[in-house]
């Protein structure tokens, strides 16, 4: 099976992806096989895409954080986002339109109905969206930070934004839906249960215990004939052996060795781990040095990221540029006078030249500052993270080649989370980047989420401050004209070419696995049109290109 080397995630899923430990048994001389369950039949999918804690508790609200994920292949958006290269797809709405910078129109899709037979219509979409100002905590994509309110008319929906806000339209988008002749009797919608789910997505629920539970086919879902997949079980204990071992049709796990394990264990077995983020150091721009990008552009020059690529990923994924894309997912936005893609080569020399700029020079194995204190920093990077860890100390053994002491701190993940986002830190391995680029850059450059050390931010850890970026961010959010955006993507490349608020090192990955000795028409790099990841929305398109093996095949 060949080696797909391309990339993954940031936050909450891809940090539990790449925290998964390696499987113990991925250095042994035993032969590791695939046993799946001759009582599943040929047209019933075995998916590894829930956990117990150990066992299940029966949550299908789709907006909690502790619901089941099935509840999200119930529950669709208006717009189904790929989060590869943010590209759109109508949904639940068939249509939209942007008139202007401050307005979204869109059409509700005709023929569809809610599981339980009732139609969905456009007060449907109202209401959910009313119910989310009313119920913030289940405003889970910040819609209400853009609306400033709803109104329908017939089949159609428009959306009045708080300003001009163009890329607004995926956020409001991706939102699910619910019914309004069930939710509007709901007491408090924040913490329902929602334990009998009506939904008009390609799925029902079908059986459900503590341990495991089930989905049948919708035969009455708006794109029924696209389903050919009439059973799904979910169990609840997925061990890092038990996905191997267990006959998954789909799974989604960082596992050492992939193709020693997985790929070994069935003919049938295939993966796909392409990039969605960028794994960055990033430095607190609130202390010395890191507020001398001389000191910044001389650290980004001492990297080996080919090495460090193929130490922290086990050689799946690729190093990154310095452009704050995800290559080659956002190719088309690429600006072409940056040499060559953005990556930055190691170039020791230039990076010493760099370093004397900032008042740093080498004496014997030590980089020095006038007074002869040695450049010296931690590196915080969180405990369990195997390849965080493992590219923090290619990092330290690479920077200590040009007489840089660095000393690495590991909290646990909690500690780590809230040392990035108080700045309690001096340079920290971290995440950047999805596949919206507009929302990558906001959420990288933006100095709406600055705050000084001590109090909390969102995003913008290393505490970047720039006039210019912050101009270019409002036009962006002030138009609707496509080639004026692409010009202001270029431009902010630019800008994290050349200051370098955070130093890219290698692409992350959505580590998808699959079987296709039933069904084919799995997402590759060949025909990238969906993340492999098997939670939220993007089941939902994979589903409907998934095609059944005959049996006489």
């Amino acid at each position: 099976m060949p080696k797909t080397r391309t990339f993954r995630r940031w936050r909450r899923a891809a940090l539990a992806g790449i925290a998964a430990a390696a499987l113990a048994v991925s250095g042994c001389s035993i032969q590791i096989t695939s046993q799946p369950d001759p009582s599943i039949g040929d047209d019933t999918m075995l998916i590894n895409a829930d956990h117990g804690n150990p066992l299940f508790s029966r949550n299908f609200n789709p907006y909690l954080t502790n619901t089941r994920t099935a509840a999200r292949w119930m529950y669709e958006p208006l717009i189904l986002v790929n989060p590869l290269d943010g590209s759109l797809t109508p949904w639940l709405a068939s249509e939209w339109e942007q008139p202007d910078a401050e307005t979204i129109v869109m059409t509700v899709r005709e023929g569809v109905t809610w599981s339980d037979g009732t139609p969905f219509t456009a007060e449907d979409v109202a209401f959910t969206f009313e119910m989310l100002k009313e119920t913030p905590a289940n405003d889970i994509y910040g819609a209400w930070q853009h609306l400033a309110g709803v109104e329908t008319d017939d089949d159609t929906v428009t959306f009045h934004l708080q300003g001009e806000d163009a890329p607004a339209l995926s956020i409001i988008g991706k939102t699910f839906m619910v019914p309004e002749h069930i939710w509007a009797d709901v007491d408090d919608p924040g913490t329902w249960r929602n334990e009998e789910p009506v939904g008009t997505g390609p799925f029902v629920l079908g059986n459900y215990n503590d341990q495991q539970y089930s989905m049948d086919r919708n035969p009455d879902y708006w794109q029924a004939d696209s389903i050919e997949i009439e059973h799904i079980i979910l169990p609840a204990t997925n061990t890092q052996l038990d996905t191997v071992t267990r006959g998954y049709d789909w799974a989604y796990s960082f596992i050492s060795d992939v193709e020693g394990t997985w790929g070994a264990a069935s003919e049938h077995n295939r993966f796909w781990f392409p990039p969605v983020g960028i794994i960055s150091l990033m430095p607190n721009l609130e202390q010395a040095p890191f507020d001398d990008v001389d000191v910044r552009r001389g650290i980004a020059l001492a990297l080996d990221r080919d090495e460090i690529a193929e130490t922290a990923s086990e050689g799946y994924m690729e190093p990154a540029g310095q452009t704050g894309l995800i290559l080659p997912n956002q190719e088309e936005h690429l600006d072409p006078a940056i040499p060559d893609g953005g990556i930055i080569a190691q170039d020791r020399d230039a990076a010493l030249e760099s370093f004397a700029d900032a008042g740093y020079t080498l004496e014997g194995e030590r980089l020095v500052d006038g007074s002869g204190e040695q450049l010296s920093f931690s590196l915080t990077t969180a405990n369990g993270y195997s390849d965080w860890t493992r590219a923090a100390q290619a990092v330290q053994r690479q920077l200590g080649e040009v007489g840089i002491d660095v000393s690495l701190e590991l909290p646990q993940p909690a500690g780590y989370q809230s040392a990035i986002a108080n700045g309690d830190f001096e340079m920290a391995i971290g995440g950047m980047g999805n596949g919206e680029v507009y929302q990558a850059f906001n959420s990288l450059l933006s100095s709406d989420f600055y705050v000084p050390i001590g109090e909390t931010t969102a995003n913008n850890f290393e505490r970047f401050r720039s006039d210019e970026a912050d101009a270019l961010l409002r036009e962006y959010r002030s138009t609707v004209d496509e080639e004026r955006q692409t010009e202001i993507v270029h431009e902010l490349q630019g800008i994290v070419y050349e200051e370098m608020p955070v130093i890219g090192l290698y692409y992350g990955g959505s580590w998808g696995l699959f079987n296709d000795a039933k069904f084919t028409g799995w997402p590759s790099a060949e025909d990238p049109y969906m993340i492999p990841q098997n939670y939220d929305s993007a089941p939902l398109m994979i589903f409907t290109r998934l095609e059944r093996v005959e049996d006489d095949k």
